[in-house]
């Protein structure tokens, strides 16, 4: 939603940009029907995010905190996987912050999921039930 380079003036973090676009792309979904958004971003489950989605979608929406965890050794070998030369490293620091980040200070009432081992459908199929969204059999 933000991955606009360089940053807008004004806008150093993509905060504002980021807010602007969750804005207008829930309108359109919710104009077209849909009640329901997954909104992927590691530091979006902390408390301080509560307001943007709140100014995005609208006050009184009801929110599911998801996080989804792994193992040092899991996310190691996701990583390696997928970054290459000199962006692995940087990764792993940014992993290890975020992770202690997310650990210290999410709320009580955020859902944890853990990935280690698992597969997409199995890790997807917990989430679903864990929002309630849990519609089809076998889910």
């Amino acid at each position: 939603m933000g991955q606009v380079h360089p940053a807008p003036d004004g806008d150093p973090h993509r905060s504002q940009i980021t807010e602007r676009n969750l804005s207008a792309i829930w309108a359109n979904y919710h104009q077209l029907g849909y009640r329901r958004l997954i909104y992927t971003n590691t530091v979006s489950v902390l408390p301080e995010s509560a307001g943007l989605f709140e100014r995005a979608i609208g006050a009184g929406t009801r929110t599911v905190r998801v996080l989804l965890t792994a193992s040092d050794s899991t996310t190691y070998e996701r990583l390696a996987a997928r970054e290459i030369g000199s962006e692995l490293e940087r990764e792993l620091k940014s992993s290890a912050y975020k992770a202690r980040l997310l650990d210290e200070r999410v709320s009580d009432d955020t859902i944890r999921v853990a990935t280690d081992g698992r597969s997409v459908r199995d890790i997807a199929t917990e989430v679903l039930r864990a929002t309630g969204w849990c519609l089809f059999q076998g889910c």
